[in-house]
């Protein structure tokens, strides 16, 4: 079952999600949380409470994003930018080439080198995004095939595909497959595999409860420092450059 509301809090807006065995909510920049209830189908009056009581968590963490804001800037794909991998940062360099119709992307030393025929910033953008996901492709494998030895309910790496996502670093469907973002890759490798653990967790628990962050507890113990290092980094990660 799966309840959607809108509440208003001070100056925030949050959607509710109520499912079984999990009572969580979301706010459009991205923050969530657990409600704590004790029950998945509590009356929208309890759950509307919940919220409540947390108002003054939420507001923190929304001002928390304001600043990030104000310190990223939209891509404008040209050399000097920054561009993050496995969490080092690297200029991007564009290299005009009237020979080279195909347009390559290599990370040599500190620069990503972006080279190509009429390079206007569209088809740099392209060469880099798909540069990321063939980094990400080969990355979250290897990740996923290190964590087969080290977590006893996996006999083999589940499927899994990438999809780019605003909001998440990766979710676990029902059916027991794992949506990755391919932003991830940017992050250091802890934090990937801090969000390959969560997903791979959810084949076991799937939901949010005790038994599924004794999981997390027993497998990296550290995973609530890295959690907050990385969603610290969301807004740069997933949206933009560092001025």
């Amino acid at each position: 079952m799966e309840l959607q509301a809108v509440c208003w809090g001070g100056s925030f807006a949050v959607e509710l999600v109520a499912a079984f065995a999990w009572n969580g909510w979301q706010t459009s920049s991205g923050i969530s949380g657990n409600l704590g209830l004790e029950y998945a189908d509590a009356p929208l009056s309890e759950i509307k409470a919940a919220v409540q009581r947390r108002a003054r968590w939420v507001m923190k963490h929304l001002d928390d994003i304001r600043q990030r804001h104000r310190d990223v800037m939209p891509r404008q794909w040209v050399s000097g930018e920054s561009v993050l991998y496995l969490g080092r940062r690297y200029v991007l360099k564009t290299i005009q080439d009237p020979e080279q119709r195909k347009v390559t992307c290599k990370l040599i030393g500190g620069q990503l080198r972006v080279r190509g025929k009429d390079l206007i910033p569209e088809r740099t953008q392209a060469a880099v995004q798909q540069w990321y996901r063939d980094r990400a492709s080969d990355v979250f494998q290897r990740r996923l095939d290190l964590m087969v030895d080290t977590l006893p309910w996996l006999k083999t790496p589940p499927e899994w595909r990438m999809v780019a996502m605003q909001t998440q670093w990766g979710s676990c469907a029902a059916s027991g497959a794992v949506l990755l973002n391919p932003h991830l890759v940017k992050a250091p490798t802890r934090a990937i595999d801090y969000v390959l653990l969560h997903e791979l967790c959810h084949l076991v628990e799937h939901n949010h409860s005790p038994r599924f962050y004794n999981l997390l507890d027993r497998f990296m113990p550290d995973w609530r420092s890295v959690k907050e290092r990385l969603d610290g980094q969301a807004e740069v990660i997933l949206r933009g450059s560092v001025t």
